[in-house]
């Protein structure tokens, strides 16, 4: 995959991404990342549901852990929607932390082996071989309905317009 011309940063510091700049109304693309059993998802394997996809660097960091917490809250309240966090953290660590923290809602996708959905969905830090932070609300017809590349990787997404974009996409008003 070819670097793109996007760039995020970390404390003011620029970090080249990977893929393209993905809009609402484009396909879904697909990924190849691992479960907490080291077994391959593709978004086919995701469902038919709205998901949000809640792409970080690492659990282990304030920002992705309350990213994380967040949506475990708010699923509770949206059963129409699945979401997943994304990151290359490995599935055995994010199984511990999920254990640590009660997460127990947001199912959990390492992309450490190929970076393959930071590539496909434009993510992935060259240098770092980290996801930036991101957000993606994809529509049961695998269309993307949500896109928030957040610039400041050390900054939270806007939590309220992804969840109001995936009722929205449920049919859900709120």
């Amino acid at each position: 995959m070819s670097e793109s011309s996007r760039v995020a940063t970390l404390n003011g510091n620029p970090l080249a991404l990977l893929g393209p700049e993905l809009h609402p109304g484009d396909p879904a693309p697909d990924f190849e990342a691992y479960d907490n059993k080291l077994q391959p998802v593709h978004l086919k394997e995701t469902g038919s549901k709205v998901r949000i996809f809640s792409v970080l660097p690492s659990l282990d960091t304030p920002v992705c852990d309350a990213q994380t917490k967040r949506f475990n809250e708010e699923i509770a309240k949206l059963p129409d929607i699945d979401v997943y966090t994304v990151s290359v953290d490995l599935p055995f660590a994010m199984s511990r932390w999920c254990t640590a923290m009660g997460v127990d809602r947001v199912k959990m996708l390492s992309d450490y082996r190929k970076g393959s959905f930071g590539e496909a969905y434009g993510t992935l830090i060259r240098d770092l071989r980290l996801e930036s932070r991101a957000i993606f609300v994809v529509g049961p017809d695998n269309t993307i309905k949500y896109v928030e590349y957040v610039k400041e990787v050390a900054s939270h997404p806007d939590y309220d317009a992804a969840i109001a974009a995936a009722r929205s996409a449920a049919g859900d008003g709120g």
